[in-house]
């Protein structure tokens, strides 16, 4: 819930946010997208797994390459594996990563609309220090020291993943990613909306209260929830929600949160005859990714679903095309296409 109310209401002003520095909207003109390269055989201890886990994150940088400049973050013992499944225009730095989730390990890019660009720094932590990180928590320092840009500190520990912003001052975000102590022990949820806000140079948040310890992520909003512009909303639910399933009760009260702000909503329904039947497989819709040009989107194997998808999409970002990838990989790892991509904007 958003405040007392679950509505929306606007904060003091932050320091930062004061000095003009904001994240704009995915939207936006991108310089580059960053991504990770997955190596760890603690985090992978399959071979086979991991080699299909690595050809979908080349595919997807692959597919990106095609609209804007990719960056593939790697250590370079993993870098001669890892060209022969990138295409040529995606470009290797030698930053080590352990996984692939650069939306939550990667550098969070704030700019000021005068020319200056800086990374907003919100430490990974292994998701509650639940896997190892000990080189995907420095990449954010790492690409910020390899661009010579300043990192500014934000008092938070936690995931991009887990809060979702439109450019215009609104962020959302479940409780479970944020007010617990595995990331910020001891902050109020008034202390991390606070710090969020100014984080992002914004001004309003809605909270819903989400759902802890039942998925690494204690349920990030990114899987469930995102802002396609000013105003609009589209949430991915189930088609028939369960009553003994405790992420559908969770959406449903996120739902009826964004109903009361009054914002344009539109539902795209989970696939039922999907690629993948496991109970903890994650079939989103909504972890899409928007670079110059296109929307990069999962399809599961469900014609009809698929195709309400990707109406929905090319209704919400015209003129851009709409590119969909099997990632069934990803989603048995509980994420998605925005999970494993953290945009640079333009300045």
């Amino acid at each position: 819930m958003a405040l007392a109310t679950g509505g929306v209401q606007p904060v003091s002003t932050g320091a930062k946010e004061a000095r003009g520095f904001f994240v704009p909207a995915e939207e936006a003109r991108h310089q580059r997208t960053f991504m990770q390269w997955p190596t760890s055989r603690k985090v992978y201890p399959d071979r086979w797994f991991l080699n299909m886990t690595r050809q979908t994150v080349a595919d997807i940088a692959n597919s990106i390459s095609e609209f804007e400049p990719v960056t593939m973050l790697a250590a370079s013992e993993d870098q001669t594996g890892a060209r022969r499944m990138l295409s040529k225009a995606v470009e290797l730095w030698d930053i080590p990563t352990e996984d692939l989730w650069c939306r939550d390990a990667g550098p969070v890019f704030v700019v000021d609309g005068q020319g200056s660009i800086a990374v907003s720094q919100i430490q990974f932590n292994g998701w509650g220090k639940k896997q190892i990180h000990h080189h995907d928590a420095r990449i954010s320092q790492n690409v910020a020291n390899r661009l010579g840009l300043p990192l500014i500190p934000t008092g938070l520990q936690g995931e991009a993943g887990g809060v979702e912003q439109d450019g215009h001052g609104l962020l959302m975000a479940h409780e479970s990613s944020w007010v617990i102590d595995n990331r910020n022990p001891g902050l109020s949820r008034d202390e991390v909306e606070h710090r969020l806000l100014t984080a992002y140079g914004a001004q309003r948040m809605i909270w819903g209260k989400g759902l802890r310890g039942e998925d690494i992520t204690d349920y990030h909003i990114d899987s469930l929830a995102r802002f396609t512009g000013n105003g609009r909303v589209l949430i991915n639910l189930p088609q028939v929600p369960s009553p003994n399933d405790p992420f559908h009760h969770a959406a449903l009260e996120t739902l009826d949160i964004l109903k009361e702000t009054g914002m344009q909503i539109e539902v795209i329904p989970e696939p039922t005859k999907r690629r993948v039947k496991s109970f903890d497989f994650v079939a989103s819709y909504a972890n899409y990714y928007v670079c110059n040009g296109g929307v990069i989107a999962a399809q599961f194997g469900d014609p009809k679903t698929d195709a309400i998808a990707k109406d929905a999409l090319t209704r919400h970002y015209p003129n851009r095309e709409i590119i969909t990838l099997n990632i069934d990989p990803l989603g048995e790892l509980g994420g998605g296409i925005h999970c494993a991509t953290q945009q640079m904007p333009a300045q």
